[in-house]
């Protein structure tokens, strides 16, 4: 069975919430997933899986959050060629840098061998009816992608 591995980081639970729907949106088209906040797991976990996601927000004017640094610094040293991968998040649109956390990902994605399997989903805020349809049709092309 194809696995999923699902990374977040989460202040106001917004992308905790967009995590989740990716998740449920995998198990509907039966994907195992696992899903687990970014300082409970290594980047070597991602060796196990067929899809790689990360959910990020992004903190101020594009930082990374203070709890995903490891991760993404750690995730810089492993190589994960033949893995399919995507990234989502939220952010805010009053910041000139919407969303930059999702495109850090993304670069270290593309730097380590993984293959991109689906655009990216950034979410202003929180998740609403549209967003909710952009990352079930962003785990659909992850799902098609390993297939």
């Amino acid at each position: 069975m194809t696995l999923a591995k699902i990374v977040y980081a989460s202040m106001t639970g917004n992308t905790e919430e967009i995590a989740d729907i990716v998740a449920e949106a995998f198990e509907n088209l039966d994907i195992e997933v696992e899903i687990n906040e970014c300082t409970q797991v290594d980047p070597e976990d991602f060796e196990d899986a067929d899809i790689c996601v990360v959910a990020t927000y992004t903190y101020g004017d594009g930082e990374l959050p203070d709890e995903i640094v490891d991760f993404y610094e750690e995730l810089q040293e492993i190589d994960l060629s033949g893995k399919t991968y995507g990234v989502c998040g939220s952010g805010d649109t009053f910041y000139d840098d919407f969303c930059k956390s999702v495109d850090d990902f993304e670069a270290v994605f593309t730097k380590i061998g993984a293959t991109k399997g689906a655009d990216s989903v950034k979410v202003d805020l929180a998740a609403e009816e549209e967003d909710i349809q952009n990352l079930e049709a962003f785990a659909k092309k992850l799902a098609e992608a390993v297939q």
